[in-house]
């Protein structure tokens, strides 16, 4: 059983119909959470489920359950990190092809820390930075409501931030995660206030509130992994 494969073919049924997260795991009587742990490819739904989305969305998933080999759960960990890695690299590729023969250092973007998954990749030279974030995922940690959140890229050079990109929410009140997973930060020609990155270079703020004062804010530190590196011929 494929749990990757499961789990997009979820997620893409859940945009195709233009449901949130939450709105999809009411349907199914579960959290959030759990629909996020299935697109991620972390875990399924059990069969019962499976057959209820199917039905409900006129969708074959029974192809998807004829493979009846079981998977350990010990390795479901070790099939995201492949998973990320693989996205990571086509990343990685991608912003190669872009910026071939303009001098480039490309590094893949993640979180240094436990509580949230972040993916992305970034290139630069001395003249110019192009980043990309798309996956921005907070893991359970947070299940209150918020009408306002912001999230903040920032660069920090000699203790001095600079903010790069935001994306921010104002409405009705909603969980982080549903807010998360619409933020996505594309970042062209940015000009850098450092030549070099490194792992205390770049990182992310949240910060979430239902009145004028920030109820909660998490600071996310993120790792610049190398990737593939081109010199001007």
């Amino acid at each position: 059983m494929n749990q990757e494969k499961i789990g997009a073919l979820i997620k893409k049924i859940r945009k195709d119909n233009h449901l949130t997260q939450k709105e999809f795991a009411e349907l199914f009587g579960v959290t959030y959470q759990a629909v996020s742990k299935w697109e991620h490819g972390l875990c399924i739904p059990d069969i019962a489920i499976l057959k209820e989305i199917s039905t409900r969305f006129s969708v074959d998933i029974n192809e998807l359950l004829d493979n009846k080999v079981l998977v350990n759960p010990k390795s479901k960990k070790k099939l995201w990190i492949l998973g990320a890695v693989f996205i990571l690299i086509i990343l990685g590729v991608t912003l190669y092809l872009v910026f071939h023969n303009h001098d480039f250092t490309f590094k893949t973007v993640s979180s240094s820390c436990d509580e949230f998954n972040v993916l992305g990749s970034i290139a630069y030279n001395d003249n110019k930075t192009s980043i990309y974030i798309s996956d921005i995922n907070c893991l359970g940690i947070d299940e209150e409501e918020y009408r306002y959140i912001t999230c903040v890229l920032y660069e920090q050079e000699d203790n001095q931030k600079t903010e790069i990109s935001r994306s921010s929410y104002e409405g009705k009140a909603i969980k982080l995660n549903e807010f998360l997973e619409n933020v996505e930060f594309n970042v062209d020609d940015y000009k850098s206030t450092c030549k070099k990155y490194s792992d205390d270079s770049l990182f992310i703020e949240v910060k979430a509130g239902n009145d004028e004062d920030v109820a909660t804010s998490y600071v996310i530190p993120l790792i610049l992994n190398d990737c593939v590196n081109s010199t001007e011929s």
